[in-house]
């Protein structure tokens, strides 16, 4: 059975540790869970089986995963490991710079991943360099992404626009779900109601878009009569500026990325 080794227990990497544990990707005594604070490796090891080590050891991937401020130069410096996958989830950092402090040569794959862990869904962005493309579609690579969710497989230059969009993007969904069950109670709805019609009305929207490959027009054209109760609701929301609002909402979070990885880049 193949190991990995996990260097950083923050949140992100919690989620991908539950999904691939529940997915049967990695059985719990394989992967391995490396962190300076010990109250956090012997939570993990509590809930999931994981195995703590305060070694950094060789493993058939190894995921980095300390924040960009975590002086990740000096943990990857420390990688002297042999045929061994470095997947890196180190916000701003680029392939270039990890592989310049490598002093072994070892193939790097950097990825913005999927928040939506527990649900099968969303895409996480994995991006290599020339070298490495036909190591990011091994088995092993592929099967550890689906364990929670989908993959796309992106040029690095498009991975501040992809975090910003794709693994953002849940955020501005929960936004509008809040917003509508709102609306529905302010209409006289009680709240559990509004929720399980809005919630409903989410997913079979989303349904309606995949099986019919329609244009999202052609769709309201289809609920809307002229002068109905639909057209008249649509006017509100188009004087409401909602669809520039949201448009500025995803290249503020691009933007906001592209700035925190600059700042990863400052010694």
């Amino acid at each position: 059975m193949s190991t990995i080794l996990f260097i950083g227990s923050g949140h992100m990497s919690e989620a991908i540790i539950s999904a691939l544990i529940n997915n049967k990707t990695y059985e719990p005594q394989n992967i391995l869970v490396n962190d300076i604070v010990k109250s956090r490796l012997d939570y993990l090891h509590s809930t999931y089986g994981v195995t703590p080590t305060g070694k950094i050891v060789n493993a058939d991937i190894i995921v980095l995963g300390v924040r960009p401020q975590d002086a990740w130069r000096n943990i990857v410096q420390q990688l002297d490991v042999k045929e061994t996958i470095i997947i890196s989830i180190i916000a701003g950092v680029t392939i270039a710079q990890i592989k310049q402090s490598l002093k072994v040569d070892l193939p790097v794959i950097r990825t913005i991943p999927n928040t939506l862990t527990d649900t099968g869904f969303g895409y996480s962005g994995i991006a290599t360099d020339e070298n490495d493309q036909a190591v990011a579609k091994q088995k092993s690579v592929t099967q550890f992404f689906k364990s929670f969710g989908k993959l796309e497989y992106i040029d690095e230059s498009l991975l501040d626009i992809f975090t910003g969009y794709a693994v953002a993007g849940p955020n501005y969904i929960y936004y509008f779900y809040e917003s509508l069950v709102d609306a529905g109670v302010l209409v006289g709805l009680p709240r559990d109601m509004a929720k399980r019609i809005a919630i409903e009305n989410l997913h079979g929207a989303a349904s309606m878009l995949q099986l019919s490959q329609k244009h999202p027009r052609q769709l309201l054209d289809i609920n809307n009569s002229p002068a109905g109760v639909g057209m008249h609701s649509l006017y509100e929301l188009n004087n409401s500026d909602f669809a520039a609002g949201l448009q500025r909402s995803v290249k503020a979070g691009v933007i906001r990325t592209i700035e925190l990885g600059k700042s990863s880049k400052i010694e």
